[in-house]
């Protein structure tokens, strides 16, 4: 059943909560947008193309993300500094992203992703972060979260991975944050990144706005609660639950970088 033929049935609204559900609880678990659960359940379950499906998530994200953050924020784990700078790298990194789109392998930037990710597993079984653990500001620290936040907007651009997958390990293992902080910046920063990408996504008629609203009102249900769990978690748990997500994007950028080949 396409997108379009099943905008008025139970079992598109049914499909949507559901995605909205699962998204919200791993938003706010590991402080991602969602995306990574969106996306793929759009275009299996319900027949969207790629852009429309992305286009739509990046929507379904303001409010998941808004209410992630106020459920960190009430734990005072989230710097609002640290993510208004990943942010206007992030949204200078995009444009960067989509130029670089049209002019490099997507099969040998999703084959350097997953070697990313690799590294970042083995990192969560050999580092744990304390939760008293603070970000500290030095000329270099900035300069580097700019650096990171160009190249987290880079790669939303080129692959349409969200920021939290890279910057919440970034934070934690470059920057020595606490897991907790992690994610809720990282969430943070997503939001003024989602609010630019979906005005032009409208412009382009890359949003199903119905969609859009099922899920991002059903995963304000669940973010809180994935937030509030993070905080329950001791940090060597947090890993490992963290490596087995990473591990699951790995498989699935894996995944379309073998069918893209064989497809040639």
């Amino acid at each position: 059943m396409s997108a379009v033929t099943a905008h008025r049935s139970p079992r598109f609204v049914m499909s949507c909560i559901a995605v909205g559900l699962a998204a919200g609880l791993l938003s706010g678990l590991f402080g991602v947008g969602g995306g990574t659960v969106i996306v793929p359940m759009l275009v299996l379950l319900l027949g969207f193309d790629q852009k429309l499906a992305s286009g739509t998530s990046l929507a379904a994200i303001v409010p998941t993300a808004t209410v992630g953050v106020i459920t960190y924020a009430v734990h005072g784990s989230v710097d609002v500094v640290v993510a208004l700078i990943l942010a206007a790298g992030s949204v200078v990194g995009a444009q960067i992203g989509s130029w670089l789109l049209a002019r490099l392998s997507q099969n040998a930037i999703r084959w350097g992703f997953v070697a990313f990710l690799i590294v970042v597993i083995v990192m969560l079984f050999v580092v744990v972060p304390s939760r008293d653990a603070e970000f500290e500001f030095t000329v270099l620290s900035v300069i580097g979260l700019i650096i990171v936040g160009l190249l987290t907007g880079t790669m939303a651009g080129l692959i349409g991975v969200g920021g939290g997958v890279i910057v919440v390990p970034v934070l934690m293992f470059v920057f020595g944050t606490s897991d907790l902080m992690a994610k809720g910046t990282s969430l943070l920063m997503m939001i003024p990144t989602a609010i630019s990408g979906t005005i032009g996504n409208l412009k382009r008629g890359n949003v199903d706005l119905l969609a859009a609203a099922l899920i991002g009102g059903a995963a304000c249900t669940t973010t809180a609660l994935g937030a509030w769990f993070a905080t329950l978690l001791v940090p060597a748990v947090a890993n490992i639950l963290f490596a087995v997500f990473l591990a699951f994007i790995a498989v699935q950028m894996a995944v379309k970088a073998l069918r893209s080949r064989r497809a040639r």
